[in-house]
């Protein structure tokens, strides 16, 4: 059995998709990151960084994992699936969720941060974090018309990425003019362990203004922690 400690974000997801795609077991313990859950000393001996998501295999001595993307290598090693065995299929995998890991998250993330939780509207790390998003995208559109998914078959490359782009539009960032990203997009989208792993611990509720509105106000106090 795997404890997932995590809330709904982008890197959240990444697990909960993994897992539900792998079939794996699994727990989950809420972490209310605008609560400030994850700095609580109980969580900080699972990951020192207080940061979700993070787990605990409990058929391992209770050994735990943080760091989204080694929780992913971690689990499709587990599960013998979602990653090649080979050695350069598995660094192609290992490539693109790199990209995501270095590239698309920390600049999303940011294009978040100053597009909508930032009290003060700073225009130039508006324009910077999207702008580089976007011309992210570009890349993965181009690798995208020459291959159905990033690493040749479905893997943890593609929900790692597909987390953070699928909210896009909350970042400030269009996809017009990249059919390969929407064709993608709509692919993964369909898929039932997408669809349940975007659900757990809950979905991001983003369809209100007043929902947006909490969901702005819980992430202006984490980045403020």
């Amino acid at each position: 059995m795997i404890d997932l400690y995590t809330w709904a974000t982008p890197n959240g997801y990444k697990v909960s998709v993994t897992l539900e795609e792998l079939g794996l077991p699994y727990a989950v313990r809420p972490i209310d990151i605008g609560k400030g859950e994850q700095k609580r000393p109980e969580f900080l001996r699972i990951n020192p960084n207080g940061r979700i998501p993070a787990i605990v295999d409990r058929e391992e001595g209770d050994f735990a994992v943080f760091e989204s993307g080694a929780i992913m290598l971690y689990l499709a090693e587990k599960a013998g699936k979602l990653l090649p065995t080979d050695r350069q299929g598995r660094s192609r995998v290992t490539q693109w969720l790199m990209f995501q890991m270095g590239g698309v998250g920390p600049m999303q993330g940011q294009a978040n941060v100053f597009f909508r939780y930032f009290p003060e509207k700073i225009q130039p790390a508006i324009d910077r974090y999207q702008n580089e998003t976007r011309r992210l995208y570009t890349v993965l559109d181009t690798r995208l018309a020459e291959s159905e998914y990033l690493a040749g078959e479905y893997s943890i490359a593609d929900i790692a990425n597909w987390a953070w782009v699928r909210i896009h539009g909350w970042s400030g960032v269009s996809v017009e003019g990249l059919p390969s990203l929407q064709r993608w997009l709509a692919a993964i989208e369909q898929r039932p362990a997408a669809q349940k792993g975007v659900t757990v611990p809950h979905a991001s509720k983003l369809d209100s203004s007043t929902a947006q509105a909490q969901v702005i106000a819980s992430a202006q106090a984490m980045v403020q922690r």
